[in-house]
């Protein structure tokens, strides 16, 4: 199916560029504040709060540049020893995001730019549920064994993860209370190894701002599903 492409920072409103420019800010700022260099974990929250103000928007080039944060981040959990973000985000999280994009370019609204959104099914509910327990319960072990730092938490964080993730992959707009709440999860996760080594202070900040995005990607989300239907 041939899509229409665009560069997608035209698609920017006047809003949406305060919300880029401030999370841009607010993660360099950070990293200044730090006083440590911290290319990759930057590099990581400039990636991850780029791709979310597209996702916000229903662009697919939004849910490819997930992909790509995914990777990094989870580079960055390995330098932390945070194996269950680790494991999470590389084997669990990105190839996820990789179907997904696969699946929004198959699901186009009208041959553009922004993906279809679609309504969630009870049946793919319990599915969600049924995979995410399962999912929570093995990686609970798996991180217990790797003597994981915050092991509640990081455990608590596979589990919305996972849930954030599926969402996306179904195109609901449900998709960004998945990822807020885990959001909320990982502040908390990097506010614990900011208070071992203050280097890690950006990575709190790309997770406030990711809270931000995923809030208004869930507000425009369901406004996109309005302006579709109709």
């Amino acid at each position: 199916m041939k899509l229409i492409f665009k560069n997608p920072f035209k698609t920017l409103n006047r809003f949406e560029w305060v919300l880029w420019g401030v999370s841009i800010a607010t993660i360099i700022l950070s990293t200044i504040v730090s006083g440590k260099t911290s290319v990759l974990e930057t590099i990581a929250s400039l990636i991850g709060v780029t791709a979310l103000i597209f996702v916000a928007k229903g662009l697919i080039i939004g849910q490819a540049l997930t992909v790509l944060f995914s990777l990094f981040y989870g580079l960055v959990s390995l330098k932390f020893h945070y194996w269950g973000e680790m494991i999470t985000y590389l084997f669990m999280s990105m190839p996820i995001a990789f179907f997904s994009t696969i699946e929004w370019i198959r699901h186009p609204y009208k041959n553009t730019e922004v993906v279809e959104v679609s309504k969630v099914t009870k049946k793919q509910v319990l599915t969600m549920c049924a995979l995410g327990t399962v999912t929570t319960i093995v990686f609970y072990f798996i991180l217990k064994a790797f003597d994981t730092p915050n092991l509640f938490f990081s455990t608590v964080s596979i589990t919305t993860s996972f849930m954030a993730a599926y969402l996306t992959f179904l195109r609901s707009p449900y998709y960004g209370i998945g990822y807020g709440l885990n959001d909320i999860v990982l502040i908390i996760l990097w506010a614990l190894a900011s208070a071992q080594d203050i280097s890690y202070l950006p990575m709190v900040m790309c997770f406030v701002m990711f809270l931000l995005n995923d809030i208004y990607g869930f507000y425009n989300w369901r406004r996109l599903a309005k302006k579709q239907k109709s």
